[in-house]
């Protein structure tokens, strides 16, 4: 992580795919599928731009509708570490449209919450069948954004089933 007041608080969520590792490495990488799955139930990806090596940057839009209309949120990030089919790990902080980071409490979020976190995916071939492990360091297990996971990795089970 690269904030020094980083909460120590972490998602760690394993999942196994009936699917090759390079297609679920693709699901991470590619941002036409990552649309298709990122985020809880009800939300939209309508950007995600990904330059997928160590230094490139991300910027993603998640667009879920309120009684207010839709809202978006922007997140963007740095990879850290990319060995294909292997090991991703990048950086995500909230940001404007542009990718220029915004802090944790100009988001409305809880004092103590870390500007930057880190995404670490795992993934292991077992037996032609995917065993992931995501970790999201930074956010507290019990969370929204832990919840939201969750949720997407079911829609990505979903996505691959489909494929």
């Amino acid at each position: 992580m690269t904030d020094d007041n980083a909460s120590t608080d972490a998602v760690v969520i394993e999942r196994n795919f009936d699917a090759p590792v390079a297609l679920i490495w693709q699901m991470w990488t590619d941002p036409e599928h990552f649309k298709a799955w990122y985020g809880p139930d009800g939300a939209t990806i309508p950007v995600a731009k990904m330059d997928v090596r160590v230094g490139g940057t991300r910027l993603v839009c998640m667009e879920v509708q309120t009684p207010n209309g839709a809202m978006q949120m922007w997140f963007t990030g740095e990879y850290r570490d990319v060995v294909e089919n292997e090991r991703l790990v990048y950086t995500e902080s909230m940001s404007d449209e542009r990718g220029n980071v915004r802090s944790a409490s100009d988001m409305g979020m809880p004092e103590g919450h870390p500007t930057t976190t880190e995404i670490r995916v795992e993934l292991e071939d077992v037996e032609g069948r995917t065993k992931m492990v995501m970790t999201h360091v930074g956010i507290p297990a019990d969370s929204p954004g832990a919840a939201g996971w969750t949720m997407a990795f079911h829609k990505l089970a979903a996505y691959v089933a489909a494929r």
